[in-house]
């Protein structure tokens, strides 16, 4: 499906409800396998939570979840726990060339039975549950969040917990802090100080339900969108707190640069165009919230403003060469822009060229980040459908507010 997105008028002040955060829903799925008194409510719609959900209520040996990144890491290590299963982790063709050779080695580390099934460190993978019994691992701490959070999320249910010593720089803290935090919340005894992570047993924890907060990535776009619109225009998102979890809330500060204001009100945030954007260049190390880069970029260049991106590292390896993606498609727009390994710089853009179709490399994210753009010119986002990964409803939220679409094919 490609869409052609254009803008008549804006529909300001629209009330939009987010579904809940794929990184908690996905965290809290597999607590729920290891205390089953935990209730979840406010889950996740996104294509990666329905995957493991699939995969945890499955009987079938092998398991396939897609370009869900999330699932084979966060599986990888629940599976490895299992004693008397076993189970054959698959994925797509992208996610058979995504490095988990980390992930695996920390666990074969810890005892696990685990075999790549084609290609050495990257899936698809067979494993054969077992009682892991060493409770001490190392771990590089500027990999990817999700294999640390893999371990984390198994360490309260083994029997001498899990101690994780992280060596070197540690990247994207947040959402180690976010799975740290959900633990907290089931009473488990866990502490990050320094460069380790200590977290004891716990067989059981009581009956309790955890609300997951709305998708802060997935409010992004709608920060991007009041940001390209006139002075006086708002949207409202549901369901959003002061003191979230999840790194990328971190858009509230950033997004004043642009002249946004966020408004915290009855679990709701009122985003507003309250000036214009500031014409200094945006520098920020987004080391901590890699996943809202794109949308920052995006915004950058469809105001005219320069930007200095740095610690997107882990964008190399995502659904695509987030990067790279991001250089391809912003210049055909227009964009005078380069990348490193690590790195975006875009210099200020004059116009952006009308018309262009713009190609998402089956990364939900490309879709999304580039759609706000019909605010400004004709655009055409090629195989759409994709954003039902992380954000089912994106369409209809978008033509909520305004921009329209029309079915190409």
């Amino acid at each position: 499906m490609d869409l052609r997105l254009k803008t008549e008028e804006f529909n300001s002040g629209t009330h939009i409800t987010i579904s809940g955060s794929k990184s908690e829903s996905n965290r809290l799925l597999i607590l729920q396998q290891l205390y089953p008194g935990l209730q979840i409510e406010n889950l996740s719609d996104s294509d990666d939570t329905h995957h493991l959900q699939g995969a945890l209520t499955s009987d079938d040996t092998v398991a396939d979840i897609g370009h869900a990144g999330t699932a084979m890491r966060f599986l990888t290590a629940f599976f490895a726990t299992q004693e008397g299963v076993t189970k054959v982790l698959q994925g797509s063709d992208r996610m058979h060339n995504r490095p988990i050779e980390i992930l695996v080695n920390a666990l074969r580390d810890l005892g696990a039975d685990i075999e790549y099934e084609k290609k050495e460190g990257y899936p698809p993978l067979k494993i054969t549950g077992k009682k892991l019994t060493r409770n001490k691992v190392s771990i590089n701490g500027n990999v990817s969040s999700q294999y640390i959070s893999a371990l984390m999320l198994i360490a309260p249910s083994l029997e001498k917990g899990l101690e994780i010593e992280l060596v070197g720089k540690i990247t994207s803290v947040p959402y180690i802090n976010m799975t740290l935090q959900l633990l907290h919340q089931l009473k488990v005894e866990a502490e990050f100080k320094g460069q380790v992570i200590k977290i004891k047993p716990k067989l059981t924890v009581e009956k309790q339900t955890v609300v997951v907060e709305s998708d802060w990535s997935s409010a992004s776009y709608f920060y991007s969108i009041i940001a390209l619109s006139k002075i006086g225009s708002s949207v409202k998102l549901s369901a959003y707190k002061k003191d979230s979890l999840q790194g990328d809330s971190c858009l509230e500060e950033i997004y004043k640069h642009f002249g946004v204001t966020t408004t915290f009100k009855d679990n709701s945030i009122l985003l507003t165009k309250e000036r214009e954007h500031s014409s200094a260049v945006l520098k920020e190390n987004l080391k901590n919230a890699p996943d809202i880069a794109q949308t920052i970029a995006v915004t950058c260049f469809g105001l005219g403003v320069a930007c200095d991106l740095t610690g997107l590292h882990t964008l190399k390896i995502k659904e695509t060469d987030r990067l790279e993606a991001l250089r391809e498609e912003l210049t055909k727009l227009g964009a005078d822009i380069s990348v490193t390994n690590e790195s975006l710089h875009l210099k200020p853009s004059i116009k952006i060229k009308e018309n262009i179709q713009i190609a998402t490399y089956n990364d939900h994210r490309m879709a999304m980040a580039f759609a706000p753009l019909a605010l400004k010119v004709s655009i055409e986002i090629l195989e759409a459908e994709v954003v039902t990964k992380s954000y089912r409803s994106f369409w209809k939220d978008m033509l909520s507010v305004g921009i329209q679409n029309v079915t190409i094919k």
